[in-house]
């Protein structure tokens, strides 16, 4: 299919699978496979730029993955800062808005503060949107959206028939941000790992065996081909 005839989707999710693998395969360490992966996801937003998607949600820590071996947990920390520092840089030179979604509360300090920086700098730009969940779990997202909700209808904010859909969806951390059109898991897996589960309710899934590291334009081509020639009807018959 031409470039011309894709049907690019505005906001595109991606479940970023199988770095471990990857690394095991090549007789590297689980976290070797992490740092390919890190510098996959720069040329991912710059790719997803060119072909005109306008905002990328990547899942890089789950609230779950905190179960994961000592060493493995203070690589990624350790990877997330130094890549927050690339995508500071990145976002100021191509006007990026960074959003990081997912509790907060969890990460050190000095990560929430790269965090809040980063975003802070970069509020104001609208070429590009890239969203990074990192310690963020769809369940723990909507338990957390409910505390809020509840409180403001006890303080009088709300009234109880205000509620809808849209108005629970504004106390998600994905308030003000388009739902995902597709969504892509790479490394074979078939699910969704508590990613987005709310947003992603009408959203198109793409699943594909090959791994993270190798992730590349022509995957995610691919992707967007298949998503292309889906029949979008959001339940409509």
């Amino acid at each position: 299919m031409n470039l011309e005839d894709l049907k690019i989707p505005t906001h595109v999710s991606i479940i970023m699978d199988g770095n471990g693998r990857w690394a095991k395969k090549r007789g590297m360490p689980r976290t070797f496979g992490h740092k390919r992966g890190a510098e996959v996801v720069m040329d991912t937003c710059r790719e997803s730029f060119k072909l005109g998607i306008k905002y990328l949600t990547i899942y890089a820590f789950s609230t779950e993955n905190w179960n994961r071996p000592e060493l493995e947990v203070r690589t990624l920390m350790t990877l997330f800062g130094r890549y927050l520092k690339i995508c500071y840089d990145e976002a100021m030179e191509n006007h990026m808005r960074v959003r990081v979604i997912g509790d907060r509360t969890g990460l050190s300090a000095e990560l929430r503060e790269q965090i809040r920086e980063l975003e802070e700098a970069s509020a104001d730009f609208t070429e590009f949107h890239l969203q990074i969940a990192i310690n963020y779990g769809s369940r723990d997202e909507m338990l957390r959206a409910m505390k809020r909700m509840m409180a403001d209808c006890k303080n009088g904010k709300i009234s109880p028939e205000e509620l809808d859909g849209a108005r629970f969806s504004s106390y998600l951390d994905t308030a003000d941000i388009p739902d995902p059109d597709l969504m892509i898991r790479t490394s074979g897996e078939l699910r969704l790992s508590n990613f987005l589960m709310w947003q992603h309710a009408y959203s198109e899934f793409y699943f594909t065996d090959t791994a993270w590291p190798d992730f590349n334009r022509e995957e995610l081509l691919k992707a967007i081909e298949a998503y292309t020639k889906r029949d979008r009807r959001y339940g409509r018959v």
